[in-house]
């Protein structure tokens, strides 16, 4: 994210990337495993609650140790973030997907797999479209200005 966001845009970026997200995520969901729109747009809902959660609590952990013990966000601190993160998301999620879906955890795991490589390219897809919409946005913004 562009440090000049404000909160308010953060926001924006954040609930955006969320709704559409649930918004691909419950019907293809239904589709593949079965159950009603419904039923898996609630869980689907969860989970988005469950990540935005998640991402508020572990950044700020993740601030906080960087302030107490003083390391640089190098490439190695940002792959172990990234995965520490990835780690606490299955641990809430899988145990959810079981007990919503009525399955096993190693079924909730294998689901959770779907679910992360279904991300990788969403998240890589919707930041660089954001990134371009935020820019021509921007541009426009500027055109205009009186001068």
């Amino acid at each position: 994210m562009h440090p000049d966001k404000s909160v308010r845009e953060r926001f924006f970026h954040a609930l955006a990337f969320e709704l559409l997200a649930v918004a691909i995520c419950a019907p293809l969901g239904a589709w593949l495993l079965g159950y009603s729109l419904a039923h898996i747009g609630l869980l689907t809902l969860m989970i988005s609650l469950v990540a935005m959660t998640w991402n508020m609590i572990f950044n700020a952990i993740f601030d906080r140790a960087q302030r107490r013990i003083g390391f640089e966000r190098t490439l190695v601190a940002r792959a172990l973030h990234a995965v520490l993160f990835e780690i606490g998301l299955l641990l809430a999620v899988v145990p959810l997907a079981a007990w919503w879906l009525d399955i096993g955890l190693w079924e909730a795991f294998v689901l959770d797999i779907g679910i992360a490589l279904f991300f990788l390219p969403y998240t890589f897809l919707f930041n660089l479209a954001y990134d371009h919409l935020r820019a021509r946005f921007a541009a426009k913004k500027m055109q205009s200005v009186p001068r």
